[in-house]
Formats: structure tokens, sequence, C-alpha cells
């Protein structure tokens, strides 16, 4: 599809017909005496005629190559353009942290997988999170990680096979053996500080009971839910487990409740898939579309042929004159 980009510049059309018609044009009087056959006199003579002694007229040629060329000019200004076909730029409406608890705990074989074989849990936990990931097309995803300190091991990003690798490097242990689950939850909060959508949920999954953390996980829920951070839990692990190793349900349910999101329980490999698909039912992706129709300029082409219908009129009064010329001296 064809289009001008300013079609306001069509006016200027009948610009040089308006200079003609309403401009004075210049005259200079002085006195002369009209001879004919002026041209054969001053061959004759040898002489050589002086700029205003010859009244030049324009010949058809040029008043058509001129009306034509002025045409390209202004059709030239007006850019022209080639609509391309509509393109759609599918792009997240909203922003998710996952939250991933690998400390020392994970590293228990207690979870069982669909055909009865104990698993180890950050092993379970990784595989249906990169399913979880794969479904997420158009979301950005950022992974934060955290043992006795909380770190980012992914920034924002839509470059979900970037974030499975990452994912895919996470090893139990590599951030301390203690549980620092509110420091978790503040630094989920800093990193929506570079984000520009409303829709903000973090998935926080944990198989233990904050023990490390300078900011107390309820504090951190209040201030997520000031916010406006949504955070969905998931507890993993026993939670009749004694010490370090008992996975604190009723914190991980207060978090949920304090900033509006869901709380989960998880403790096999199954149930760990149903609780990801229940997020899914209770967060559908959100996506901003936006379109445009890529444009190609046309300009130059008018201009082009405007240049060349010149180069093409001279060359041919050009030659016209020689061959007058030498016509004459014959």
């Amino acid at each position: 599809m064809l289009t001008l980009a300013f079609p306001w510049a069509l006016g200027l059309l009948p610009l040089p017909w308006l200079v003609w018609r309403f401009a004075p044009p210049w005259r200079n009087r002085v006195a002369a005496i009209r001879i004919p056959f002026f041209r054969r006199v001053t061959e004759a003579a040898d002489l050589k005629p002086q700029p205003g002694a010859v009244v030049l007229r324009r010949r058809p040629v040029q008043m058509i190559a001129a009306i034509v060329v002025w045409g390209f000019v202004v059709l030239s200004l007006a850019r022209p353009e080639r609509l391309g076909e509509p393109i759609v730029i599918t792009s997240a409406a909203r922003d998710i942290v996952l939250a991933l608890d690998i400390s020392g705990s994970m590293d228990e074989r207690d979870f069982l997988t669909p055909d009865g074989k104990p698993k180890q849990r950050l092993a379970v936990v990784k595989d249906v999170m990169a399913e979880f990931i794969s479904e997420r097309d158009a979301d950005r995803m950022s992974l934060i990680i955290f043992g006795s300190r909380a770190f980012v091991q992914a920034p924002f990003t839509e470059d979900l096979d970037s974030l499975q690798g990452f994912l895919d490097q996470t090893v139990v242990g590599m951030a301390g053996p203690q549980t620092a689950l509110g420091d978790a939850i503040g630094l989920a909060i800093r990193s929506f500080e570079s984000s520009e959508v409303e829709q903000r949920l973090v998935i926080l999954l944990s198989d233990g009971a904050d023990t490390s953390s300078k900011m107390t996980p309820v504090n951190a829920a209040t201030f997520a839910a000031q916010k406006g951070v949504t955070i969905t839990t998931i507890g993993v692990g026993d939670p009749e487990a004694s010490g370090e190793g008992r996975v604190d349900l009723a914190a991980l349910a207060d978090i949920a409740d304090r900033t509006g999101g869901s709380y989960f329980f998880a403790d096999n490999e199954a149930g760990l898939k149903q609780v990801y698909d229940q997020i899914d039912a209770l967060n559908p992706r959100e996506t901003e579309t936006q379109s445009f129709r890529p444009r190609e300029s046309l300009a130059h082409i008018p201009l082009a042929i405007a240049l060349l219908l010149i180069l093409v009129t001279s060359t041919v009064l050009h030659l016209r004159s020689l061959r007058h010329g030498q016509g004459s001296k014959a």
C-alpha cells in the first residue's frame, strides 16, 4: 500500500504558475534595432552577439519537461511511502519473580516421583519450575535464590531460555545453609523498582523457617503489600520436622494473605505440578499488544526521475543546438 507522509506538500504544485502569473518579470529597456536574419548577419560580420541581443524562445519540450520535473520534485517532497504488513508486538503486562529456597534442607530426597521413587527436593522443584517457565511466553521473569543470604540469580528478562540456564546452574547450598525468607522478599521488592508494569507477582518456594533474615517475613510482606506486590507462597518439605528442617507453613500462609496472594503446600512431584497449574489458572498470562506497519520511504524515486529528465532534456536541447549550428554554417 502506497501513501504520502506529507500530502500537504502537493499544494506546491501550482506555485510556478502563480509566480509566472502574478510576479512581474524583470525587464531592462535599451535602445536596439531589430534585424531579420540576425544570426546570419553576425556570422557574416564575424561578430559575437552581446547578452540580450537575441530573444530566446522556449521550446515546447522545455515547457513540458519543466512541468513534469516540477511535479516529480513536489511528489518527492510529499514523501511517498510503502506501508508493509501490520506487525504485532506482544509484551509483558506483568513481571514475575521466582524466589527459590536452596538452603541445605533442599538436598533431602523425600519427594516421590509419579512412579514412587524418591528424588531430591531441589531437582523436583527445578523440573516443575522449568515447565512453568516454558509456558510463560511474553512474561518478564526474574530468579532470586536464597539460603543464608538472598541473591539475584537472573534479573528481569524476556529471554526465558537464558532464565532456564540460570535455573539449571542452581545447586543446593550455593547461597548458604540457612533460610533468609524475609530478605528474599525484600530483594524481590527491590527488583521491582525498575519495573514499569503494574502487575507484580512473586512466587516464593521454601522448605524451611526463617532463620537468618535481617527483615522479618511479616514486615517484608507488609511492605510488599504497600508496594502493590502480590506474593504466592509454596511450602514444600516436612511440617512435622524439628529445627531448621521444619517448613513454617503458618508463616508462608500469612505472607500470602497479607499481599493478597495464595498459599499452597506440596509434598510430592505430582502435587507440586498441580500447584503450579493452579497458580497458572489463578494468575493467567497478562500481555499488552502493540501493532505498527513498517514504512519504506520512496521519495528518492521521483527525485531520481526528475534529475534524469533534466539530464535527458538538456542533452537533447544541446545536441539540437549543435546540429542547428552546423546546418547554418553549411
